[in-house]
């Protein structure tokens, strides 16, 4: 079956994007579980940006929080406390917390050491400048700990291409980004260091509604690599959902 358009009618009638987003990334764990090593565990993981609030009175005990001493140094010599008054800078603003659908794949031989990153864009996360630079970076950062990034972006309704802002992040260019580049896509990304320096690689492949999701290699190590079939993944999804 062929990639739907999940943002306009007809399937959008009867169906949120956000029921794709949801469902997907257990498919695809139960896609890769079968292909991955026995040290290596699938974990699907979805925050929605905002929707975490930390509930500072749990971190006292039975509601009481007890003295200044106890609370910020502890013990019996005296805790110094910042006793200047006024910041540079005091103003209202809203920090990027960004929507993540993703599947987290770990090494637990190392600790349970992070290895790849499977990301489902979300319209948030093509939005606003702000939140396609925190997507940026985020995928920036990964890479340069040596983590596998893939991005899977279905998101037909905004004309961003964040695999090219990142390229453009990086200072780097792919010949296989169409201009303007196509705004759905599925990209594997990840950075060795074969001789002292990075070395970036990529498996870019354009997406189109009414054609097949793409096989995409995900890297476990620099010589170990399994392949996700999103197609499988997407059309289990899709069944479950009820999508047609």
């Amino acid at each position: 079956m062929p990639l739907r358009d999940h943002f306009r009618s007809p399937v959008n009638d009867q169906h949120s994007w956000d029921e794709l987003h949801g469902g997907w990334p257990m498919k695809i764990v139960e896609a890769l579980a079968p292909r991955l090593p026995a040290d290596y565990r699938a974990a699907p993981q979805v925050h929605l940006g905002g929707a975490v609030e930390i509930d500072v009175g749990t971190h006292y005990r039975n509601g009481a929080k007890g003295s200044a001493t106890t609370r910020l140094g502890g013990g019996g010599s005296a805790t110094a406390l910042w006793t200047e008054s006024e910041p540079t800078l005091r103003i209202e603003t809203e920090l990027p917390d960004v929507d993540e659908y993703e599947v987290l794949v770990y090494d637990v031989a190392r600790g349970r050491r992070l290895v790849a990153a499977i990301e489902l864009v979300s319209p948030s996360n093509k939005n606003r400048p702000e939140t396609r630079r925190a997507f940026v970076a985020k995928c920036a950062a990964l890479l340069q700990k040596q983590v596998s990034v893939t991005i899977v972006d279905v998101v037909t309704i905004r004309d961003f291409n964040l695999y090219a802002e990142l390229l453009e992040f990086l200072g780097e260019n792919d010949h296989s980004v169409a201009e303007p580049p196509s705004n759905i896509y599925a990209v594997a990304c990840r950075g060795t260091i074969p001789r002292d320096r990075w070395l970036l690689e990529a498996w870019h492949r354009p997406l189109h509604v009414g054609q097949k999701l793409p096989e995409v290699p995900i890297w476990l190590s620099e010589k170990l690599a399994v392949t996700l079939d999103l197609e499988s993944s997407y059309e289990e999804t899709c069944r479950v959902l009820r999508i047609s």
